[in-house]
């Protein structure tokens, strides 16, 4: 008998679909790459899913994030992701955090006892701690690196983080080194070959910084990669 599952129970097999469904994993930051990881995670079966991101929908989300519809603009984006989720199939346990992550509220997050953890938050600070956090407490983690200033998603790589040296984004150069102070050598990231295109600086942007440009092709095809990363970590695949 046919089931929302079917397709994917066809190329996974029933035992590892019911893996997935016991399975515990968390997407942390809800953007053009979180918010696609965690839609791919939900249409895989992941039985309980936590969605952290402290932002609501604004206009700007509207040219890459699969979480953003005008008629969503100003909800939290953890809120209208669970909604949509609801709508997609039965037996998935969602739960949602309107918190910005940091060492000092961390608690909430291993309260959720992940198996696993997506890293698609764009904190230097917060992905530090994720992954010293997941080192000592032996979590799986996936960290995606810079997908802003790029156009081509074909230049994407699944690597170690020391792989990045000479890749041209400056996020991994700052994670490398201070990974290294924490005694971190090797961890898996997501990351691009492509070389950064030069944007416009735009004087009055609302958060304040020049914000990277963006469109609709490399974020989600990042966050993509992540969730496939995820579940073939999770299955062993």
């Amino acid at each position: 008998m046919e089931h929302w599952l079917s397709r994917t129970e066809l190329l996974l097999g029933t035992e590892n679909l019911e893996k997935l469904r016991e399975s515990r994993v968390a997407v942390l930051g809800l953007g053009g790459v979180g918010s696609a990881a965690a839609e791919a995670l939900a249409r895989c079966g992941i039985g309980h899913l936590l969605l952290v991101d402290s932002d609501r929908v604004e206009l700007t989300n509207l040219n890459r994030q699969l979480v953003a519809t005008r008629d969503v603009l100003g909800k939290y984006k953890t809120r209208v992701l669970a909604e949509r989720f609801s709508r997609i199939g039965d037996g998935l346990q969602v739960e949602t955090a309107e918190e910005f992550y940091l060492p000092e509220n961390r608690d909430f997050l291993f309260e959720f006892a992940p198996h696993f953890l997506v890293d698609a938050i764009d904190t230097v600070t917060a992905k530090l701690d994720l992954a010293v956090q997941c080192r000592d407490r032996g979590i799986g983690l996936i960290t995606c690196l810079g997908t802003g200033n790029r156009i081509d998603p074909s230049q994407l790589v699944l690597g170690d983080i020391a792989d990045t040296a000479g890749c041209g984004c400056k996020l991994a150069r700052v994670m490398r080194r201070e990974l290294r102070r924490r005694g971190i050598e090797h961890t898996p990231v997501l990351y691009s070959t492509e070389t950064p295109m030069q944007t416009l600086y735009v004087p009055d942007s609302p958060k304040g910084r020049h914000s990277p440009g963006s469109t609709a092709f490399v974020p989600p095809a990042a966050g993509f990669f992540l969730a496939s990363y995820a579940v073939r970590q999770l299955l062993g695949l």
